[in-house]
């Protein structure tokens, strides 16, 4: 860490997120500003430079001989190494997401798509690829408001808070990324935390009907662990989160197919 401190740092951010502070510095006092952007929904600067983890964005480019390679650390581990500066910048968001999902002292994150609907939330766990983004997109066009399409972030009374970033459409197929991203609504966004109106661990299947079954609380929290990011971390203050979570909400885990269909009974439980 002692070598990386002495490279030479143009500009740099102290911030917290959700309680943990990070440090964000650049070799290039111009790649703050995107560096910055690359932040977890909700961060504020901090007052003091003190953090409990440092990121470090070295940027290569065309040297006299050779062309250097754009370098990303957090603390002394190197994350990224690539003359793709875009694809360096996306290894960031995605590590400080993750990093924070995980050391977060008083949230328990969960791998979920969120909207809140009538007072309460809506919530959607599921991994990558599961279809959340397209699930809370229909949602929302159906009147609900946006939370989150990537993680539900509760606090210790099983209440949902925002993380709401830019809703990502994956691409159709013969359609650009562009166009996917210009197809998200504009839809009002919660500011504020919500009890859990419903938990709805679903999963696609192409054809299929709409078939959900209610689980038991302690089949609710086996269910919800799978998605959760700090159990291993802070398995006690996250077991006892998930607990007051499912004895305040119905959970149910079942099928749907396609979208408008699961957007009626979701709405209409």
């Amino acid at each position: 860490m002692a070598k990386i401190d002495r490279l030479g740092w143009a500009a740099g951010l102290a911030t917290i997120a959700y309680g943990h502070r990070i440090g964000v510095r650049v070799s290039d006092a111009s790649a703050l500003e995107r560096a910055a952007a690359c932040l977890p929904p909700g961060w504020k600067p901090a007052a003091r430079p003190q953090v409990d983890c440092m990121y470090s964005l070295v940027l290569g480019g065309a040297g006299q001989k050779v062309r250097r390679f754009n370098l990303l650390y957090r603390g002394s581990e190197r994350i990224a190494r690539s003359h793709d500066l875009d694809g360096v910048y996306e290894t960031l968001e995605e590590d400080l997401k993750l990093h924070v999902a995980a050391a977060a002292p008083s949230r328990v994150f969960v791998h979920a798509g969120v909207v809140g609907w009538r007072g309460g939330a809506i919530v959607l766990p599921g991994r990558s690829f599961a279809g959340k983004s397209t699930l809370v997109d229909a949602l929302v066009r159906a009147g609900a408001t946006y939370y989150s399409d990537e993680y539900a972030v509760f606090d210790e009374r099983g209440r949902v808070h925002p993380f709401a970033r830019v809703l990502k459409l994956r691409a159709r197929p013969g359609e650009s990324g562009k166009q996917a991203a210009e197809q998200a609504p504009e839809r009002p966004v919660g500011t504020r935390p919500l009890p859990v109106r419903l938990v709805a661990l679903t999963h696609y299947q192409p054809g299929a009907r709409w078939r959900s079954q209610a689980l038991s609380p302690g089949q609710a929290v086996l269910a919800l662990m799978e998605s959760t990011v700090p159990v291993r971390q802070r398995p006690e203050a996250t077991l006892k989160t998930l607990r007051e979570i499912v004895t305040r909400a119905p959970v149910i885990k079942g099928v749907r197919g396609e979208v408008e269909e699961a957007v009626e009974r979701l709405l209409s439980q």
